[in-house]
């Protein structure tokens, strides 16, 4: 009996990608990092002050817990979150309520010194591995006058951003120097969570990722 040989191309399936957010800015950035492959579930975990933890630690018990509220609604695939805020001496600043509170965070950054830190969550749901790591930046506020800030405010760029200010966009005009991720600052590490990606599989280079 002859045998023919029939070459067998074996096809290892994508991982499925959720990311865990409705924000327009994460949304554009894991999309530069890796195209159209994934899908879009906002959370709806409530955060929680959490007393005792600090604030590293509460960004990424924010981030986790995005993660998997969002997991319960998948049987497979790989979750992303992300909790971004400003961290000015030791105190986090998220997003203000009101242009009166953005005006009174953009004072007190004002010509200082300051971070953007993001808890950074993957969880996959195959191997029931959860991965949290934080990124911070550093930023070097340029002093800004108080008819510049109010003028700022009045475009109403800062009043869903952390911190009042927007670096991707008019807020560029405000902020003297960065060190570290600039897309930490928009709010998706893309080099850390590339790492990330990369041990989990995911072949962001691949051209059929989009």
């Amino acid at each position: 009996m002859q045998y023919k040989y029939i070459p067998c191309i074996l096809i290892f399936p994508m991982h499925k990608i959720i990311l865990a957010s409705a924000s327009p800015r994460r949304k554009a950035l894991l999309k530069q990092l890796i195209g159209d492959n994934f899908l879009v579930h906002a959370s709806s975990y409530v955060e929680s002050p959490y007393p005792g933890l600090h604030p590293e630690e509460l960004l990424l018990r924010h981030s986790a817990e995005k993660a998997r509220d969002v997991a319960k609604h998948f049987d497979s695939g790989l979750v992303i979150s992300a909790d971004t805020s400003v961290l000015f001496n030791r105190e986090l600043m998220g997003k203000p309520k009101s242009p009166e509170e953005a005006e009174k965070m953009l004072k007190l950054l004002s010509g200082q010194r300051f971070l953007v830190v993001t808890g950074l969550t993957v969880l996959d749901l195959d191997s029931g591995t959860e991965i949290s790591e934080l990124e911070s930046t550093t930023i070097w506020m340029d002093e800004i006058s108080n008819e510049r800030i109010s003028a700022y405010v009045r475009t109403g760029e800062p009043l869903d951003k952390a911190g009042a200010f927007a670096v991707q966009g008019k807020g560029a005009a405000l902020v003297e120097k960065i060190e570290g991720d600039f897309f930490n600052v928009v709010g998706l590490p893309l080099f850390r969570l590339g790492k990330i990606l990369h041990r989990a599989g995911v072949p962001i280079f691949e051209e059929n990722l989009s």
